[in-house]
């Protein structure tokens, strides 16, 4: 009896064991377009196989596990002297080991380095989301770090290396090591300004203690954090090891963890500096801001490519689950109004890693080793398209995955899912690194400083004009709206909006197929769209569209 009424029928395979990299066109297309064919075969062959990692029921189970224990904090051992250590399940070191040694915090070192990171980034994070924020903060300190050369010298090459060891340890006593920040404090977030840690010098140059509170320090287990305090010349940036010269502990009160809506495989806590904390000052005194900039760059990109891939992963699992499950006398990815629904999420996702994987290759063609005619105009892309792109991507991960879990119906809101996880990791990327309002603001101070920068993006947007009539009209709003600058804080949202839709419409027609920048440019851009998903234009090509993005199984061909 219990076998013929537990019969199971009308369930999609489970999506593991395939590769994450090859069954998503937009992204492999996207490596394709940036990568130089010197390099073409060894990137390819690199993200294949992180690829068929991050498919893999291993991956899969590491990333739930990860989740289902969360880290746990030992403030003290069972005799009472002071531990501040973070006990993490298994799981979440296996995952974090195995992107360190992928080189997704080497992209400093090696060829094309951001965009084969960035793609790497975006497909391994699909396992979990928690554990990518060591790797991109530990990927962002490197450019802060280069501003003392010094400092650079010491800890570069235990940043970037591929080893990854758990557990506190003397510097030379590691072969890699991973950085964390802690920047806000509880009486300001995001205004640094109002922070009140201090820093008093120490007898030897450069060295300090620091005395102070912060509200937010994201995975408190790394060997090195950045800090901002209050030197005696301003607001300055410090260096703070958890492990002295000497082999003892810095002291690094962590005083409890924050119980967050979702990233719950990785660690966010309250610190405290009880005026014995030694660090190291990086950059002069009072330029604090000015030094940790390149930090906050760098992982404000890591959130739109966070954000990409948690869409993606949202949408394939619906793109998958249609494909399989019938209702009503066919599969549901055949039924019309299915359809639209899984082509418009597809659309925004697609959207998504097309903007992200551009950003990389500006990084790869910006940095300072290279002195290639580019160099310069691709800084002054990304100063404007960096807070723009973050704006918008990390805006429309929670809808996208929202809409993807009903597709799911009743099994989408069960955690075995997945989705469930997904949709509390939604919103995190719009939050860190400065949430809308500051993104949106600073797409106004690169406008207002850095005229370079607007011009960069212009004539990135102006190699698509003339392709298609809406997209032509969307640009000519674009420039009305720099062009009237009456209560331009009160429309910097929409200016942000505008700038980034207009980006990936200009990515769109010049690098997608006709059917996908077709509908861009039709829902995104003229207004042929509701104020749900699944409002496209019955006229456009959804069924390609929604193909296109589905990851197919090796065994379904």
């Amino acid at each position: 009896m219990a076998d013929t009424t537990h019969t199971v029928t009308n369930q999609p395979p489970p999506l593991v064991g395939h590769d994450v990299f090859a069954t998503d066109a937009a992204l492999t297309e996207g490596v394709e377009r940036y990568v130089t064919p010197a390099l073409h075969k060894e990137v390819t062959t690199e993200l294949s196989e992180l690829g068929r990692a991050a498919g893999s029921e291993h991956a899969r189970r590491w990333g739930a596990l990860a989740n289902d224990h969360p880290p746990v904090l030992r403030t003290h051992d069972r005799y009472g002297n002071r531990l501040d250590e973070v006990e993490y399940h298994p799981a979440y070191h296996r995952l974090l080991g195995h992107a360190v040694s992928s080189g997704l915090t080497a992209a400093w070192t090696r060829p094309q380095g951001h965009l084969r990171r960035a793609a790497g980034f975006l497909v391994w994070t699909q396992a979990d989301a928690g554990h990518g924020c060591p790797l991109s903060m530990t990927h962002a300190a490197v450019p802060t770090l280069r501003t003392d050369p010094a400092l650079a010298a010491e800890w570069e090459p235990l940043l970037t290396s591929q080893v990854y060891e758990p557990g506190l340890r003397p510097m030379g006593a590691k072969p890699g090591a991973l950085a964390g920040m802690a920047m806000t404090e509880k009486q300001g977030g995001s205004d640094v300004r109002t922070n009140t840690t201090r820093a008093e010098p120490l007898a030897e140059d450069g060295t300090y203690l620091l005395t102070g509170h912060k509200w937010f320090c994201s995975a408190p287990m790394s060997d090195v954090f950045l800090v901002l305090a209050r030197a005696p010349g301003g607001l300055t940036c410090f260096l703070l090891p958890r492990t002295l010269p000497d082999g003892t502990r810095n002291s690094f009160r962590i005083q409890r963890l924050k119980d967050k809506l979702g990233n719950r495989s990785n660690a966010s806590a309250e610190v405290e500096f009880d005026g014995r904390t030694w660090a190291r000052r990086v950059g002069e005194e009072g330029r604090g801001l000015a030094t940790i900039l390149g930090m906050v760059a760098a992982t404000r990109l890591d959130c739109v490519l966070g954000s990409a891939a948690v869409m993606r992963q949202a949408v394939a699992q619906a793109l998958h689950h249609t494909a399989y499950r019938e209702a009503f006398g066919s599969k549901l990815a055949d039924q019309p109004l299915m359809r639209n629904v899984l082509a418009d999420l597809a659309l925004e996702s697609e959207a998504a890693t097309a903007l992200a994987l551009r950003l990389a290759a500006a990084y790869d063609a910006g940095t300072e080793a290279d002195t290639g005619p580019d160099t310069g105009s691709e800084r002054h892309f990304l100063r404007l398209a960096v807070p723009a792109a973050k704006f918008w991507v990390t805006k429309r991960c929670t809808p996208v995955v929202a809409e993807a879990l009903e597709c799911l119906g009743g099994n989408g809101y069960v955690e075995e899912s997945g989705l469930p996880r997904l949709l509390r990791e939604s919103p995190l990327n719009s939050i860190w690194e400065g949430a809308g309002n500051i993104q949106a603001l600073d797409v106004l101070r690169a406008l207002r400083r850095e005229p370079a920068a607007l011009d960069a993006v212009l004539s990135e947007i102006g190699t698509a004009r003339g392709v298609d009539h809406r997209f032509d009209g969307a640009v000519k709003g674009l420039l009305t709206e720099l062009a009237d600058l009456e209560g331009i804080e009160a429309r910097a949202r929409r200016l942000a909006e505008r700038l980034a839709l207009v980006l990936q419409g200009s990515l769109l027609l010049r690098y997608a197929p006709p059917e996908v920048s077709d509908a861009f440019c039709a829902s995104r851009l003229g207004g042929d769209h509701g104020t749900s998903f699944g409002t496209l234009p019955r006229t456009l090509a959804l069924r390609a569209i929604a193909e296109r993005a589905r990851p197919v199984l090796p065994e379904a061909g």
